[in-house]
């Protein structure tokens, strides 16, 4: 209300909470309705409605005025007044659009950082994976210690991930993602000191927590762009990091490492120095990502919160909303499924193809980069399609394309495992990526709709699925034959495939069963929202109170107040 009346009350039609300014921009989500005790007046703002004329009892006049509020129309305090880029205020001025070739605050700037802090936490996470034949020659390890050190270093990031989800609600992506990125880079840079086996997963354990700023990187762009396009936005700055694996194995084994060498070093020096390079671009990056990024369109948490424009949140509460939701952990096992063993693959790539071909170190590198290569663009294709099959049958098809990706993936790992020539183990290695890569961009194209309030959260508890994965696959190939092995997570790809037929969203349509609700519907065709659900019912006065509210001298008792 203006400072200079004395408001008799306000309505809030929605549970969340909202500032009661008579200047609070509101949008279909939350509508205020404030009474003016001076000027007799109601007013009702709100961004699109169809306003139902109150009856109103004893003679009180009333006008009720509808205000549409412009986008990006500084109405409550942000960062920035006006964007660059078009947005919805219906969903908290989040892009509905990917501008590529931007780097502009705060969504492109956000968007490249995301991948780009994801790209370099692979760097960190699996450089030592290419270096394993030098290591293991070094250190005198067998196979089930090499496979041992590869659970750990996918190990160490399940419980981050579980704890940097509810984090990222709090506190948002950007300064978690710098100090996870510096805090990884501190063990990375002492890989040199490794003198044992048992030295070596600790070490491994501590440089995996690097992978939790996966958490940070599908929350952060979740946040800046509309559910309408996150899956393609979550899957491009989700493959271009995970491009991070294919590029560390041809950095690390076929460039760097060979470089070190040629300097004059044995190879077992070349391998003791070479982590300090990922380490010091690990510090680097934490620091400008800190600096120069936001944390969401409106601008950082901290200045949020402090300038009353966004609600403390607990993430203590985010986390169990999320863990309650029975489709978070159905994506979890999905996720387990795709991204579990892209890390897996990752880890054996560079070591089957130098055994089974007998290859050497740099050559066997080289071909196992060709897996993480293809994240240059197979999971921002996954989100895409993901995105186009939404346009066209709603959560249905999202679904759809995700059982697709996902058997196909698990049909491919059958047919690779049987391959017996170079040529062939390669090619198909590139179609069966592809699969994973497209699974992994589908699945985070349906995590915002789970629970949206919970994201974060949500976020973290499906992608330490990816890693509770790759630590099972890694216990097949540590104690089966590599195709028992390679049999066994065939099995368990095709298996959750068929779960997709259990997700059930609210308010939308399952794989098989259910219906999307006019909202829904309305949402994903982009045909503007139903008439039932813009109509606002204005609460009636009775005759008693409208009388007491003409009297200028009655001043309610905080009994009627807490009532009110």
């Amino acid at each position: 209300p203006p400072p200079h009346h004395t408001p008799r009350c306000f309505w809030t039609f929605a549970p969340n909470e909202t500032n009661p300014s008579q200047q609070t921009q509101c949008n279909t989500q939350s509508k205020l309705l404030i009474v003016d005790r001076k000027a007799h007046n109601f007013h009702l703002q709100s961004s699109s409605a169809e306003l139902v004329k109150p009856h109103i009892t004893a003679n009180y006049s009333a006008e009720i005025s509808t205000m549409s509020v412009p986008s990006g129309e500084a109405t409550e305090w942000k960062k920035y007044d006006t964007y660059y880029i078009s947005v919805d205020p219906n969903q908290d001025d989040k892009a509905e659009e990917i501008k590529m070739f931007s780097f502009k605050r705060p969504h492109m700037r956000a968007f490249h950082f995301s991948w780009m802090c994801f790209f370099t936490a692979f760097f960190i996470w699996f450089a030592i994976a290419p270096l394993m034949p030098e290591i293991a020659l070094t250190l005198g390890l067998d196979k089930q210690q090499i496979w041992t050190s590869n659970i750990c270093s996918v190990a160490g990031t399940i419980i981050m991930r579980f704890i940097n989800g509810p984090l990222s609600d709090k506190y948002g992506a950007r300064i978690l993602m710098g100090i996870v990125l510096a805090g990884a880079s501190i063990p990375c840079a002492c890989t040199g000191l490794v003198q044992s086996a048992s030295q070596l997963y600790v070490l491994r354990f501590f440089i995996g927590l690097g992978g939790s700023t996966f958490v940070m990187c599908q929350y952060w762009t979740s946040r800046m762009f509309t559910k309408e396009v996150a899956g393609t936005a979550n899957a491009i700055v989700g493959g271009w990091g995970n491009l991070g694996g294919g590029v560390t194995q041809l950095i690390m084994g076929s460039v760097l490492f060979p470089l070190f060498k040629s300097s004059g070093m044995s190879a077992e020096q070349a391998w003791r120095t070479v982590c300090i390079i990922p380490a010091c671009v690990g510090v680097i990056m934490g620091i400008i990502t800190i600096k120069f990024s936001d944390d969401c369109p409106k601008g950082d948490y901290a200045e949020l919160k402090k300038n009353g424009s966004m609600a403390e949140v607990s993430a203590a509460a985010s986390f169990r909303s999320g863990a309650m939701n029975v489709n978070t952990w159905l994506l979890f096992i999905q996720y387990a499924c795709c991204f579990g063993v892209e890390l897996t693959m990752n880890n054996a790539a560079a070591l089957y193809f130098k055994t089974s071909f007998d290859l050497t170190t740099e050559k066997a590198a080289a071909i196992a980069s060709l897996f993480g290569w293809m994240n240059l663009f197979a999971r921002g294709m996954g989100g895409y399609f993901s995105d186009m099959a939404n346009a066209k049958m709603g959560m249905r098809g999202r679904l759809a394309f995700q059982t697709l990706c996902l058997c196909g993936e698990g049909i491919m790992v059958f047919i690779f495992a049987n391959s017996k020539s170079l040529g062939l183990a390669i090619f198909l290695m590139v179609i069966f990526s592809t699969f994973v890569q497209a699974a992994e961009g589908s699945t985070f194209g349906i995590v915002p709709y789970v629970n949206p309030p919970a994201t974060g959260s949500i976020s973290g508890i499906v992608g330490a699925g990816g890693n509770v994965g790759a630590v099972c696959f890694g216990l097949g190939f540590r104690n089966l034959g590599t195709m028992q092995a390679f049999y066994l997570m065939a099995s368990c790809i095709c298996i959750s495939g068929v779960l997709s037929v259990m997700i059930f969203i609210k308010g939308h349509a399952g794989l098989f069963t259910g219906t999307d609700s006019p909202e829904v519907i309305a949402a994903y065709k982009k045909t503007g929202a139903s008439s039932a659900g813009t109509t606002l019912e204005i609460p009636q006065l009775d005759a008693a109170a409208a009388a007491k509210l003409q009297d200028d001298s009655y001043h309610p008792s905080p009994a009627e107040e807490e009532e009110a």
